[in-house]
């Protein structure tokens, strides 16, 4: 699966890392991450998208449904 999340509250590269750092800790298949959003291709019966979202409120950021 692939879902593209929008983030609130980036603004730099920096940020963009951060998001990378915690979605590196997941079993992504891909994690595409810009400032804004990231758009993460994954297995659904290995992470679940609430799992996703968890990871980037963990960097800091918050998910925009």
């Amino acid at each position: 699966m692939t879902k593209e999340f929008k983030i609130e509250g980036m603004s730099c590269h920096h940020c963009v890392m951060a998001v990378k750092k915690e979605l590196s800790k997941l079993n992504l298949e891909s994690a595409d991450v810009q400032i804004g959003s990231a758009k993460v291709t994954f297995d659904e019966s290995k992470v679940s998208s609430a799992k996703v979202a968890e990871a980037i409120t963990e960097a800091g950021y918050k998910v925009i449904n």
